[in-house]
């Protein structure tokens, strides 16, 4: 007499079925596989928080203002930082008189930004070969800047449609790793790199 029990037979066991039997039953009838948990651990849904109470103030105020707010006070920014350069005159100032860049102050070096006030201060006067001269990088963005902001201002404020330039992250890396090369070439101590230094 065989000691094998048919698992046809009328007192076979369950667990004497084939595991790809018992994997097609279970995927046939939607239930989870054999030694799987079921039901699933259930997980708790995220919950988003609550903004608080200076949000919900920022959100209502943004709701509320007309649609030419955003651009009016961005214009201001940009006009406090033009009434600055023109009122201190950094032309005339001390290295270190306040407020300064304070890694040239400590270390003598010219930072990525040193320079932008004054040429800054020479484009509002006209005097484009002097604000090269202090910063040439930022009297080279300038144009493009100027017009990104007029293009957005004017579709915020107005529904214009002015053409948009597109700028793709190469450009954005080229014009980002030329910034790094003009911030260390100012700074080396052999011409023709030392008229660069300011």
């Amino acid at each position: 007499m065989s000691d094998v029990t048919s698992v046809d037979g009328p007192n076979a066991r369950p667990d004497a079925a084939p595991a790809a039997d018992l994997h097609a039953h279970d995927h046939a009838h939607g239930h989870a596989p054999t030694g799987a948990a079921w039901p699933p651990p259930a997980y708790p849904a995220y919950q988003v928080p609550e903004p608080d109470r200076f949000t919900r103030f920022v959100m209502r105020v943004h709701d509320r203002s007309p649609r030419w707010a955003v651009p009016l006070a961005a214009l201001g920014c940009v006009g406090l930082g033009m009434a600055y350069a023109l009122l201190s005159d950094p032309t005339r100032a001390e290295p270190d008189a306040a407020p300064t860049c304070l890694l040239k102050l400590t270390t003598g070096l010219d930072c990525p930004g040193c320079g932008g006030t004054r040429a800054l201060w020479y484009v509002l006067h006209g005097d484009v070969p002097a604000a090269a001269r202090h910063h040439f990088l930022f009297v080279f963005a300038l144009p493009f800047l100027a017009y990104l902001f007029v293009a957005w201002a004017g579709r915020q404020a107005f529904g214009w449609r002015l053409p948009q330039p597109q700028v793709g992250s190469k450009a954005i890396g080229v014009f980002l790793a030329a910034w790094l090369v003009f911030s260390v070439a100012r700074n080396l101590p052999w011409a023709p790199f030392t008229s660069l230094y300011v």
